[in-house]
């Protein structure tokens, strides 16, 4: 009976898993009754003593009863129903126990599986949001190299437009007053040439220093004041570079588009001719 209590207290801390409340009940009811059978067995036998030793104290008829010699069983044979029932416990208690960590081993397996699938979902969308971020920057960044060059285009061909009018009034202007310019121009004289242009130029804006009757501050401030003027050229000779560039594209273009109307006029008069 100890043996069966401390098994009870054994198997009790381990029914607070819903899973297996019905095995262990089964498990005591089939203790419970074991221990029962073996009650009534050992007050039967009780009982059956009780009877014999009162027939013993009976007087007996004598009665000629042969001589039996009872089997001898051997020591290693003897039937011992505390160690069969610890033993139907240990094993129901294993088999238990079995069942338990087979049971969670079972939940933690389904458990990692299910991590590492809600896993490889959010990796999943966090890499289809990516993509599709940079797809449509991608597309941001198209539409703004398009609108870029379109407004580009447009400017360019208002530019064109406008050039090509302006040269037009000229040259309709200069159709009445060539003879005037003309002799405008032969009462100017002798224009200067490039070279002496540019000489003129430089003669113009190289200025003197007059620098032996300052002092080191003032001629800091002289250093200071040429520095500046140096950065300022160089700023200004990078937007003439850039202005030189824009005409002679500019040219190119023009260049461009006269030779394709002329070979276009030159188609036309050709067509007229076959037609005529």
């Amino acid at each position: 009976m100890h043996k069966c209590i401390c098994f009870e207290s054994d198997v009790g801390s381990i029914s607070n898993h819903k899973g297996f409340r019905e095995a262990e009940s089964e498990v005591r009811e089939e203790v419970e009754e074991e221990v029962e059978e073996e009650e009534e067995k050992i007050e039967e036998e009780k009982e059956e003593d009780e009877q014999e030793a009162e027939e013993d104290t009976k007087p007996k008829p004598k009665m000629f009863v042969p001589n039996i010699i009872p089997p001898m069983l051997p020591d290693g044979e003897k039937v011992d129903f505390d160690d069969l029932h610890r033993k139907r416990v240990e094993k129901d208690f294993n088999e238990l126990q079995s069942l338990i960590q087979l049971h969670f081993s079972t939940r933690q397996k389904e458990e990692d599986e299910l991590v590492s699938l809600k896993n490889r979902i959010e990796h999943r969308r966090a890499d289809r949001a990516e993509q599709q971020r940079i797809r449509a920057e991608r597309d941001r960044e198209r539409q703004a190299r398009l609108a870029v060059e379109r407004t580009r285009r447009e400017e360019e061909s208002a530019k064109l437009r406008a050039e090509e009018d302006a040269k037009k009034k000229k040259i309709l202007s200069n159709k009445g007053y060539g003879g005037y310019l003309q002799k405008v121009d032969q009462k100017k004289g002798k224009r200067l040439t490039e070279r002496e242009k540019k000489t003129k130029c430089l003669m113009e804006r190289r200025k003197p220093l007059n620098i032996d009757h300052l002092n080191q501050e003032k001629l800091g401030e002289k250093a200071l004041d040429l520095w500046k003027w140096l950065t300022q050229l160089h700023a200004e000779k990078f937007d003439l570079a850039e202005k030189l560039k824009r005409q002679k594209y500019d040219i190119n273009v023009l260049r461009n588009r006269v030779s394709d109307h002329q070979r276009g006029a030159k188609t036309t008069k050709t067509t007229r001719k076959s037609w005529k």
